[in-house]
């Protein structure tokens, strides 16, 4: 039986203010990165409640996209080690620019998150080194470029928010 080839769903926050953008330090097994307010999608979740949720699991802010920025594929390849098996994860972003609201009182940074740092394009470009993904530098750059597709270009089919189980596949 052959497996098929599924890439991860992502969904990013490219959050600007006064010049500068909204990035998190996080730990990785390759040490402390920076990376955009991003994760996974969750199951149930549309691409822009997710967007948000991420946002503010990472930064304690409220966040509402406003616009779609783009849709990213990149690769990760992670060596093997006495640990750890190889990884080679495909990863498909949904990129969201928008409005950040106030801190969330009585919220922690999520597992992971040391901190959020603003930094300036030119602080970002010099610390690429440090990014989590190739995806934090194009993802400013198509921004800073004025890339924006309305949020009427994303339908999410009623099946998707009001997933039930369906017999026999196995979730309760």
């Amino acid at each position: 039986m052959s497996i098929r080839w599924k890439p991860s769903a992502t969904v990013a926050a490219i959050i600007e203010q006064n010049g500068k953008f909204l990035l998190v330090e996080e730990h990785t097994p390759e040490g402390l990165r920076l990376n955009n307010p991003a994760g996974h999608l969750d199951e149930g979740e549309r691409l822009e409640d997710g967007c948000a949720r991420e946002a503010l699991e990472e930064t304690m802010h409220l966040f509402t996209p406003t616009h779609l920025l783009g849709v990213y594929m990149s690769r990760f390849q992670r060596p093997a080690t006495a640990d750890q098996d190889h990884e080679d994860i495909t990863y498909l972003r949904f990129a969201f620019c928008g409005t950040l609201g106030a801190m969330q009182a009585g919220r922690s940074l999520d597992t992971g998150i040391v901190r959020t740092l603003w930094l300036s394009p030119d602080e970002i470009r010099a610390s690429s080194a440090r990014h989590r993904s190739p995806l934090v530098i194009q993802c400013m750059e198509d921004y800073l470029r004025g890339q924006r597709y309305p949020l009427s270009l994303i339908h999410t089919d009623a099946g998707v928010i009001d997933l039930q189980p369906v017999a026999g596949d196995g979730r309760a």
